[in-house]
């Protein structure tokens, strides 16, 4: 039955108007039944039958009841709907929590229990001045007069009030015990003590007593308790709040109480003020814990639709624990709020238990009566920036307010931004002073009208005395003062109450002092209660009363940032990197020290362990950030992140990259191309073994889908081998294996779509194939024009950009850019290299873009042998020949077999050593 109820509240839609219900008692001894007031139709009564196993019915004593029916009044049955009677059940519920329990007063942003407790402990003359009593006592008043539930309910709600780090200002002062921010539970009631704060006083529970809000019977109507408090500042905004309800929920964040203020003042000034010109005054929350406020996107969202979510960051600082060692610690000062600290600093440990956090090599809490103090030691050589990112996004020092602002206005529950939230406690307040007003205006009326009838009697003292002493009975004297003198009951009573001592002209000249007051103050009181301004006006007086005795300086700081969600890339630093490819397919990521420099015609070192038959493809140099394309031998263009590739030491083999992208199967990926910006104005060009060459925009590249998309039309038998970056006012080199080049511009090359084969670039003889392409800046084309072809006979070095030829046999040399001249597409081109038998190019560079201050090349090459060994030597140390020159030795094959791939790369990095011995292991990031 239970089930079937469950399923019928699941699937039936709910009414919207609430049905209240009673519980009817019938004359049934021992027997209670559930019904609506509404329903009273009369009943009959049946008799239960039985079926025999010759199918006759049978009546049977037992067992008759009632239904309803015309003519008959009693009844114990009533028959209904149940989905009806369930919906109006379960709605009748809901409201009741919504209403009377979860969701916070927009006018005092009190929970019912909240009020209960503070209005208790102020009849219980607990104030700010008086000495601290037991929360047991407190809890016992709450519970037998106002609220009768559960003492832990009372009790927790009394420590919350209580507790700095969950309320901003807290309502209530506690002397013992009361819980910390790890979660330990508060001593239990019998043990701890408690009284009002003085800003519970002031701002809550002032003018309680002048008919400010109205009072309803309790739960058993022997006492009267407020419905509301007499808030003079806006608390739910000052505090927030939370609670889960039927349907729906809250969660409003605090704010401090000067910047609240202030914005109050601004919409009691400008009510058409905009939510930006109120967040000049109150930019955001102020937790309690402090923090960091990531960004205000979501602020806005929050006070404009009263939902958004908020990003907050603990607050730490890096200290260094030993300057020799350079060995430094993440100390963290400050905590999101609503965090549990204990369970941070675990969940800190468990992660680096299981190498997801790495760099910490200690933690310890500090933490003590002065503030918290969270000590994470790092190893030695640890990046803090890095670990403290990783924090972020793996633990709760980094987490989100979800801002629900929901609150119960005009007895429905709504939610609300920041400006109605204001206007509507505005109105409230208005009601509160306008009522205030109403209570001294009835009492300086009726004070005054007895001091008028005082001030009479004591002008006439002698007349009155006579009338007195001739009087039999007090009625008689009241009655005689009456007729004799104009007064009303209440004037001549108080002459007949008063005192002899006061009938001299001193006592006379103070009463007539009071009536001038009290006119006065009547007058103010009227022109208040006729002035919606000095109504306005009065209400920001008193908040600033409040706000210059109570408020504190901010405790959350707003950092002006977009968005404080972490991406995994924001926890990678973008450092240059050496990536390496092999023909296999293998790729690794490592540091750019890993390969000390060199000199020229050594043997250079393995660049690491190979798997049988493989051999080095590419060999360039990025930064972690950029997007790597890879180029597949079929013309199918694939797109990582650079970081994505695993680190590993010079030793290793590397990753498969089938293991990172969707290859077919045979699909050999021949060219990476790192970007950083998918810039409009730069282009891809594409060259294919067999030559032909193509120009696509780098736009078209920037969303690549995970099975990757085409980037060039191949015919059968070709293959896509380079491709390179350029814009239209760069140059490109291209040449054959056989030492021929062309020097062509990019720009008369026209730009074409992704699923395009291309124009020929150069006419290949028969047997020879393409064998590397090279791009010349835009910078250096003005030297082409000043430069000469030829070397001077007396060896003097030619300056300027150059051509750096590399052959497999290992043999190199630079010519001068001068020497080529600019020709279009489709040409045989010039001799650039003239080889010994069986030797071929292996690639080209445009050397000379950077040099040092004697004009020479400060870059380095790196070459890659077939056996993956390595060799990395400064470019001015190659000489400069003419095309048809043979070259010097750069690199011994003797034992290597040829030159397999060449990268061109800065000198300017970190942690290169002028030594051919020394070997830099590969560090982790």
């Amino acid at each position: 039955m239970a089930t079937f109820c469950t399923a019928l509240l699941r699937c039936t839609p709910l009414p919207s108007p609430a049905t209240r219900f009673s519980i009817l008692r019938f004359d049934s001894p021992g027997i209670r039944y559930f019904s609506t007031l509404r329903r009273a139709r009369p009943v009959r009564s049946i008799t239960a039958k039985r079926v025999d196993s010759d199918g006759q019915t049978r009546d049977e004593g037992n067992g008759s009841v009632l239904v309803r029916d015309d003519g008959v009044r009693d009844g114990r049955i009533v028959p209904m709907e149940l989905h009806k009677e369930a919906s109006e059940a379960y709605m009748s519920y809901a409201m009741s929590v919504l209403l009377g329990r979860a969701l916070p007063d927009v006018r005092d942003g009190l929970k019912p229990v909240h009020r209960r407790i503070l209005f208790a402990m102020h009849e219980l003359g607990l104030s700010s001045r008086k000495p601290y009593k037991k929360c047991a006592r407190v809890v016992g008043e709450v519970l037998g007069k106002f609220h009768p539930h559960g003492d832990n309910a009372v009790y927790d709600s009394l420590v919350r009030m209580a507790q700095d780090f969950s309320l901003r200002s807290p309502l209530i002062r506690g002397h013992g015990n009361f819980g910390s921010m790890d979660a330990d539970p508060p001593a239990a009631m019998r043990y701890t003590e408690c009284r009002l704060e003085a800003l519970s006083e002031a701002m809550l529970l002032a003018d309680l007593e002048q008919d400010t809000v109205d009072f309803v019977p309790n739960f058993d109507s022997s006492q009267k308790e407020p419905s509301v408090l007499p808030a003079r500042v806006p608390n739910l905004l000052l505090n927030g709040s939370s609670g889960i309800a039927v349907g729906m929920a809250t969660n409003i964040p605090p704010h401090n109480l000067g910047e609240l203020v202030d914005a109050l003042s601004v919409l009691i000034h400008n009510p058409e003020a905009t939510l930006q010109e109120l967040l000049e005054y109150m930019p955001g929350p102020d937790f309690p814990t402090g923090g960091i406020i990531m960004g205000n996107h979501g602020i806005l969202e929050a006070y404009r639709t009263g939902r958004g979510r908020v990003i907050v960051r603990g607050k730490t600082d890096i200290e260094v624990l030993d300057a020799r060692t350079k060995r430094t610690a993440i100390i963290i000062k400050e905590i999101p709020y609503q965090t549990n600290k204990a369970s941070l600093v675990e969940k800190i440990a468990e992660h680096v238990e299981n190498k997801n956090l790495e760099g910490i090599s200690d933690i310890r809490d500090e933490s003590d009566r002065s503030g918290m103090r969270v000590v994470i030691e790092l190893k030695r050589g640890s990046d803090p920036s890095i670990v403290l990112n990783n924090l972020y996004r793996l633990t709760a020092l980094q987490s989100g307010f979800s801002c629900n602002m929901v609150g119960i206005l005009n007895g429905q529950p709504k939610q609300m931004g920041l400006k109605e939230l204001l206007q509507a406690f505005l109105d409230f307040r208005c009601s509160v002073i306008e009522r205030r007003a109403k209570f001294k205006l009835s009492q300086a009326r009726e004070r005054s009208h007895i001091i008028e009838g005082i001030v009479v009697g004591l002008d006439n003292l002698d007349a009155v005395i006579a009338v007195i002493r001739k009087a039999s009975s007090n009625a008689t004297a009241s009655a005689s003062l009456r007729k004799e003198f104009t007064l009303s009951d209440k004037q001549a009573d108080a002459i007949l109450d008063i005192n002899l001592r006061r009938l001299t002209q001193l006592e006379r000249n103070k009463f007539v002092s009071e009536g001038k007051s009290l006119r006065e103050q009547i007058s103010k009181l009227e022109q208040l209660l006729s002035s919606k301004h000095q109504m306005l006006q009065l209400i920001e007086q008193e908040a600033l009363e409040i706000k210059n005795k109570f408020a504190s300086p901010r405790r959350s700081t707003l950092e002006d940032t977009e968005s404080g969600l972490l991406e995994e890339i924001d926890v990678i630093p973008n450092e240059e990197m050496l990536l390496a490819l092999s023909e296999k397919g293998y790729v690794k990521r490592m540091r750019p020290d890993t390969f000390n420099l060199q000199n020229r015609g050594t043997i250079g070192k393995s660049v690491g362990k190979l798997r049988v038959n493989d051999m080095m493809s590419d060999f360039l140099v990025c930064h972690a950030h950029d997007h790597v394309l890879y180029f597949s031998d079929r013309g199918i263009v694939y797109s990582a992140r650079a970081y994505k590739i695993p680190e590993c030491t010079r030793a290793a083999a590397g990753t498969p990259l089938i293991h990172m992208l969707s290859l077919s199967t045979g699909e050999r990926i021949t060219s990476i191309i790192p970007v950083s910006q998918f810039a409009e104005d730069q282009y891809l060009l594409m060259l294919t073994v067999n030559g032909y060459i193509k120009k696509v925009s780098l736009s078209y590249f920037s969303s690549i889908r995970s099975t990757g998309i085409i980037a060039i039309q191949l015919v059968p038998g070709d293959e896509l081998k380079w491709v390179r970056l350029c814009t239209n006012e760069d140059l490109v080199a291209m040449a054959s294996q056989n030492g021929m080049v062309i020097l062509g511009s990019c720009e008369i090359m026209r730009a074409l779509s992704r699923n395009t084969r291309g124009q020929v670039a150069m006419r290949l003889k028969k047997g020879d194939k393409m064998a590397s392409m090279d791009i010349i800046p835009a910078a250096m084309r003005k030297d082409l024009e000043s430069k000469t072809e030829a070397l001077s006979d007396s060896g003097k070095r030619a300056s300027g950009p150059m051509l750096l030829f590399i052959s497999e046999s290992g043999i190199g040399k630079r010519v001068p850019l001068s020497s080529f001249r600019l020709s279009p597409l489709n040409r045989i081109g010039l001799i650039g290299f003239k080889f010994s038998s069986e030797d071929q190019l292996a690639a080209v560079f445009v050397v000379g873009s950077s040099v040092t201050e004697d004009g020479e090349s400060d870059e380095q090459v790196v070459l890659v042998s077939q056996a993956g060994t390595v060799n990395r030597i400064k470019v001015r140390d190659i000489s400069i020949q003419s095309r048809y020159a043979r070259g010097v030795i750069l690199m011994r094959l003797e034992h290597a077999g040829k030159i397999q791939s060449a990268s061109l790369i800065s000198a300017g990095e970190p942690g290169l050593e002028d030594s051919d011995t020394e070997e830099v292991d590969a560090v982790s990031l």
